[in-house]
């Protein structure tokens, strides 16, 4: 088994590194997340919006992993944001993962026609009834995750947002690690667009690392930050797990932080397009 860093909160224990399923459908998914598994993860991340929680599912009841030994994550749509939706579509999604339980239930994005205190408490319903371990939001600003605290009886674990050299959540990142709550970072790699910074290349060379492993580490060397690239081939989903033999320096860390509205902003909206479409 390959090494691995963990975050915690409130009593969820979730490896730092993850492998995130936006954008794989079927048997594509089955076989990018069989591989994963059998290469050592033992963090999925998953959504209704993403039409590939079945695929997850069989790749993981064929993979013969012990469930109590996986982090799952699924995310509710914003569509499904509503008491009874909330509900329904959670163990609809509990029968294509083909699963007792999620670790990990997320909405995932806000949804400002309903309001949030009636989708915490379908949230902590669903934590009651032993079908939810955790649960917390995607793509919430501050002002929303503190109504969401709020309103759940439930710790909210963590917030899942795009994060990324440029885009490094400075603020929403200290909130999480005051709350002792974690950022999950999904994009992590900027959709790729990080990997051609002159930075990452020269440190790439000088760690004998490939640029992704270098963005990546950057991200999890944040306390309290967890991160679910997207990955295909053996290759790169082993790449993307070897970042715990090396570290950057403080400094290099800074080198690498480039705030940029205009690439974070294209990332995020060639991702909200794409998963709304």
């Amino acid at each position: 088994m390959l090494e691995m860093e963990y975050a915690e909160a409130y009593g969820a224990r979730v490896p730092k590194v993850g492998l995130g399923t936006w954008q794989l459908t079927g048997e594509e998914c089955y076989e990018t997340v069989s591989t994963a598994l059998d290469v050592g993860y033992r963090h999925i991340d998953t959504a209704q919006l993403y039409d590939n929680e079945t695929e997850v599912g069989r790749a993981i009841a064929d993979a013969g992993v012990d469930r109590e030994d996986l982090f799952l994550t699924t995310k509710v749509s914003p569509r499904n944001a509503g008491y009874d939706d909330v509900i329904r579509s959670t163990k609809e999604s509990l029968e294509r993962l083909d699963t007792p339980y999620v670790d990990l239930l997320l909405l995932h994005w806000p949804n400002p026609l309903v309001s949030v205190g009636e989708t915490m408490r379908a949230m902590d319903r669903l934590v009651e009834q032993g079908l939810v371990y955790n649960i917390g939001v995607s793509n919430f600003p501050k002002v929303f995750l503190e109504r969401a605290r709020e309103a759940a009886e439930t710790p909210i674990v963590t917030n899942q947002v795009q994060f990324h050299p440029y885009k490094p959540q400075r603020r929403m990142l200290g909130y999480c690690q005051r709350e002792e709550m974690f950022l999950t970072g999904y994009s992590p790699l900027a959709r790729g667009t990080a990997l051609e910074d002159d930075d990452v290349q020269r440190l790439a060379e000088a760690y004998d690392k490939t640029p992704a492993q270098i963005v990546l580490r950057w991200a999890i060397q944040h306390r309290d930050v967890v991160v679910v690239p997207k990955a295909s081939g053996e290759a790169h989903l082993r790449e993307n797990l070897e970042l715990f033999d090396f570290k950057l320096t403080r400094s290099e860390v800074e080198e690498l932080t480039k705030s940029s509205l205009l690439r974070s902003g294209k990332a995020m909206l060639d991702g909200m397009l794409s998963e709304l479409r």
